[in-house]
């Protein structure tokens, strides 16, 4: 692995801290963020006035030479392979794209290939500029292999942190499409007596829990009330299918972003996505709530019909204002077709 050397003065006034002086004066195409100037500092990679200091927290006098020693970002290890990208937005910080159901963002042991992360590697090239010290596209939030939707990703280490301060501090906008069984309403008084459900203005369904890994179950999400990390989800009807209503399409909106959070979220509220195999359950259509056909096409979708509609943030580098929208894929556009024909 190369290395590169960042040279540069503490100016006046500097902060009473190491880190944030260097986080402060360090120069920006650098592209060093506070977390990771510390793990520098930490690792003696970093010299103040020609000697070593690795204490994040020491003091720094203004005039002080600083240098910094970077290693220079790899070749991923991860094959690049070239797979099909809708690609709906792209500069040299970052690309936002249209995932397909069914394909998983990052290698495992279990799917080596075929990721979108192999793709991406194979569309971006020699565009990566590193992130954590390794060409390989910046993976700062995940979907679900069969949930599709819009997805961001880091092309350069300042958006790599820039967006994954963006994602820690809960200010990007998701917004996902559902479609679940029940209509949430907050009239229904069994979802007063659902711990961590609550309604707020205009019917927004509101969820309150706590999430960490099931006990018995380790491919699963279970709520909390004590542990785990917190996580919030809000969802609104859209529309409602059937005589009785017996299915909804909803929207849903993530403050945290959890593993499987909406899923795991909507079936603790009684209301779990159809074509959910994990969280969904079995839920009995009731005879005549909807035609046979449209009924069996709902018992046959293949996948969690969820989908991340919208997607917006601040460019990490530039400061734009971002939003994207990404209409519904085809089985699920279908699907609300079925259930809502168009009017003749």
């Amino acid at each position: 692995m190369g290395q590169r050397r960042v040279d540069f003065i503490i100016a006046a006034d500097p902060p009473p801290r190491l880190d944030k002086a260097l986080s402060r004066d360090v120069p920006e195409s650098a592209a060093l963020s506070r977390t990771r100037l510390a793990r520098l500092i930490e690792s003696g990679t970093v010299t103040v006035d020609g000697t070593v200091v690795q204490d994040p927290k020491a003091k720094v006098q203004e005039g002080a030479e600083i240098v910094i020693t970077v290693e220079v970002a790899e070749d991923s290890y991860i094959a690049a392979e070239p797979i099909a990208l809708e690609v709906v937005f792209e500069d040299d910080d970052l690309i936002v794209v249209n995932k397909p159901a069914g394909m998983v963002v990052h290698p495992a042991p279990g799917t080596p290939s075929g990721t979108l992360v192999n793709a991406l590697l194979h569309h971006c090239g020699d565009n990566l500029s590193g992130v954590g010290g390794v060409k390989r596209p910046g993976i700062v939030h995940r979907i679900d292999k069969d949930t599709s939707g819009l997805l961001v990703v880091a092309k350069s280490d300042a958006a790599h942190h820039g967006l994954a301060d963006q994602f820690a501090a809960h200010s990007v906008e998701r917004q996902y499409t559902a479609l679940v069984h029940g209509v949430p309403d907050a009239g229904d008084p069994r979802l007063r007596g659902v711990r961590g459900v609550s309604f707020e203005a205009g019917n927004v369904l509101c969820i309150t829990t706590q999430l960490a890994r099931h006990k018995t179950d380790r491919q699963k999400q279970a709520v909390l009330f004590q542990g785990g990390r917190h996580a919030i989800t809000r969802a609104r009807v859209v529309d409602s299918f059937g005589a009785p209503p017996v299915l909804a399409r909803v929207d849903c909106w993530l403050e945290t972003g959890r593993t499987h959070q909406i899923r795991v979220h909507m079936a603790h509220a009684g209301h779990g996505l159809v074509g959910d195999p994990v969280y969904g359950g079995t839920r009995r259509i009731p005879k005549g709530a909807l035609e046979e056909a449209t009924a069996q096409a709902v018992r046959a979708f293949p996948r969690q019909a969820l989908h991340a509609a919208i997607l917006g943030f601040e460019h990490p580098v530039t400061g734009e204002k971002l939003r994207f929208e990404a209409e519904l894929p085809t089985d699920m556009h279908d699907l609300l077709g079925k259930l809502a024909p168009p009017l003749s």
